[in-house]
């Protein structure tokens, strides 16, 4: 049974302009949901949208995966009227309809996961429902416009604890099998089943101020999923964490980085101690390239922008998790990787934002002995470990 996902975006935001590439926790807003589905239990997950730039990115970004595409969304079917079930009819018609569940998922939602989405599925392959959707199970009384109550008696206000409580959409995901998708030309129909998220998913992002709740409760949600274990793998961005930052010049573009030769003995000391060591940067940089070759750093990973999605499908290759991870970065786009890891260091020279959320805001700066200072404090806190 051939299960895809499609999360369908819009070039043009009225509440926040370019709103699915805006960066949340450092990470265009829509990678979150996309993320999540590719490693989920969906077969494939299309991207459909009108925006160049996002299928470009995606082109690009998410090679190391054979589940993601993205699909060009006719442009009269991309506007403020256009339901998203007619953007759905449009797809399956342009996939010639190749899949027996249809699951939607929204990139406004980025507190999604992947286990949401198997749960929903679920419902459909081995529950047997036709469709399902995710709910809220919300605690709020609701009122009528004419100032009576919906959900209960005002005269007998019932305690939390003893009250069920309202079952809301919160917009998340949706799954339906293709037939009733097809006859019906709804993302539900039929015998739906139901699957409950957490309240804070109720949160839909239309303002900016609803953005910076979300942000907050992704920043927190990933930190409380860290993890205390023995370090294997030290990650590194590179310009900004191996070098100062600064690059220079000539008319034939980029001529040298500085970097610290003691770095180089801290990271040789770390692999006599059994501690992997990964670069990861968002750049494609020959002096980089030859810089990690002299250090004999052999999983060194160029061009990525998406550095948690890439850094997560690694960690998976391995059989590890962030737990078993070190991560050394100094900018916004190192944020996801640093509030997941089991350890996070920032330079004493990175961005406010990022030394905010960093375990270790270290004494020394990018450039001038920054990841020796780290390799000595991981080496100090997998000793725990190492003694047993």
């Amino acid at each position: 049974m051939k299960k895809i996902g499609i999360i369908p975006l819009r070039k043009d935001s009225k509440g926040i302009p370019g709103k699915n590439k805006k960066k949340m926790v450092g990470r265009p807003l829509f990678s979150w949901v996309l993320t999540e589905a590719i490693f989920s239990n969906l077969d494939a997950v299309y991207v459909f949208t009108n925006d160049t730039e996002i299928i470009s990115y995606i082109e690009r970004e998410y090679y190391w995966t054979n589940k993601v595409f993205a699909v060009l969304r006719n442009e009269e079917n991309a506007n403020d009227t256009a339901s998203t079930e007619s953007t759905m009819m449009e797809f399956s018609a342009k996939i010639n309809h190749d899949y027996a569940v249809l699951c939607l998922l929204q990139a406004t939602s980025p507190l999604t996961l992947a286990e949401d989405i198997n749960k929903v599925l679920d419902k459909i392959i081995t529950e047997k429902y036709d469709s399902a959707l995710t709910v809220v199970n919300t605690h709020r009384f609701t009122w009528n416009n004419d100032g009576t109550p919906q959900n209960y008696d005002v005269f007998n206000r019932p305690r939390r604890q003893d009250f069920e409580g309202l079952l809301i959409e919160n917009g998340a995901v949706y799954a339906t099998k293709k037939e009733l998708f097809l006859n019906s030309k709804n993302r539900v129909s039929g015998n739906i089943g139901l699957v409950e998220m957490p309240e804070e998913t109720l949160m839909e992002i239309d303002s900016l101020s609803d953005w910076n709740i979300v942000e907050n409760l992704l920043t927190e949600r990933q930190k409380k999923r860290k993890t205390q274990q023995r370090i294997n793998y030290l990650v590194l961005d590179v310009d900004g964490v191996f070098t100062d930052g600064g690059v220079y010049y000539n008319e034939e573009g980029e001529m040298a980085k500085k970097f610290d030769m003691r770095d180089g003995m801290g990271l040789e000391i770390l692999r006599e101690n059994n501690v992997e060591v990964i670069t990861l940067t968002s750049e494609n940089s020959k002096l980089v390239a030859q810089r990690m070759l002299k250090l004999q750093i052999k999983e060194a990973f160029f061009g990525v922008k998406d550095k948690y999605s890439f850094l997560k499908q690694f960690l998976d290759t391995k059989n590890s998790s962030f737990g078993a991870v070190a991560y050394v970065g100094d900018d916004v786009n190192d944020l996801t990787n640093m509030c997941s890891s089991g350890l996070s260091f920032a330079p004493a020279n990175a961005t406010a934002i990022v030394k905010l959320h960093a375990d270790f805001v270290l004494g020394t700066a990018s450039g001038a002995g920054a990841i020796r200072e780290v390799c000595e404090i991981v080496l100090k806190y997998n000793k725990r470990y190492d003694r047993v």
